[in-house]
């Protein structure tokens, strides 16, 4: 009975990732269509991740991957992939904000500026506060009994792959400026943080290789802490580059510059 109970609650929960994620594609979509018609046509890769990033978080949270990660940790780790790396990197690359900026009326535009340039704004775009919200919760997830709870009960169930998937983005736009930044950091701070999450992910998948989760098999805690390690890698070597490519176009004019007064 209880075990019917908990599958009915993820099938609801599935259900709301569904119309979520469907409800985004389309508003986005929408958004472009709309826009396009009193602007600069809006560029098509960026749809295209939109819509590839909601597909990853997609994979991750509905169907036979969704499925198969409640009782296979190495399939738990290629959604956590998806939904907390690869899908939150294609989602900032789409430009979600500068669409909507575009999209809104002059005073709901200023609106949602003056909320950029809020203090909450602020703090949780600061690299640091959104790394220990995204490192913080994954360490929390496998060091404790919430890995446990959350295949044992729908709503916790929700609300981590909420927040995986949000603190993913929010960790991603802390690092790479695409859209609108009204809270800069250097690019030296970012370079910095961003080595500190990369060793504290690579730390976390090698101790979750000898210390599995509560209620994983060892070898598939050796497994999928490759998958966390190696697969991670690959994305955050993304982030890396798109990170050096904009500090190299930031310092580059000026180089030029110095160069030109020199030879003057």
């Amino acid at each position: 009975m209880h075990t019917h109970h908990v599958a009915n609650g993820h099938e609801v929960v599935q259900l709301l990732f569904i119309f979520g994620f469907s409800l985004l594609a389309v508003l986005y979509v929408g958004a472009v269509l709309f826009t396009n018609r009193n602007y600069k046509k809006w560029p098509m890769y960026r749809t295209i991740c939109w819509c590839l990033g909601l597909l990853c978080a997609s994979l991750a949270v509905v169907g036979p991957l969704a499925n198969l990660a409640h009782e296979d940790f190495t399939m738990h780790m290629m959604g956590h992939l998806l939904l907390g790396m690869l899908a939150p990197l294609l989602l900032v690359l789409a430009a979600p904000i500068t669409l909507l900026l575009r999209t809104l009326s002059t005073n709901s535009a200023r609106l949602l500026t003056k909320l950029l340039k809020s203090w909450l704004a602020r703090i949780v775009t600061d690299p640091v506060v959104a790394t220990l919200l995204n490192m913080g919760g994954l360490w929390l997830l496998y060091t404790t009994e919430l890995y446990t709870l959350m295949h044992d009960n729908s709503v916790v169930s929700f609300f981590v792959h909420v927040h995986i998937l949000l603190a993913g983005y929010l960790f991603t736009i802390s690092m790479i400026y695409i859209d609108p930044v009204f809270h800069r950091k250097s690019f030296m701070y970012r370079a910095i943080v961003l080595i500190l999450a990369l060793a504290s992910h690579g730390i976390l998948a090698k101790y979750l290789y000898t210390h599995p989760p509560s209620g994983v098999i060892l070898e598939q805690a050796q497994q999928g802490s490759m998958v966390m390690y190696y697969g991670g890698d690959l994305i955050d070597a993304v982030i890396i580059f798109i990170l050096c490519l904009h500090w190299y176009r930031a310092t580059k004019p000026r180089v030029v510059k110095e160069q030109a007064c020199a030879i003057d």
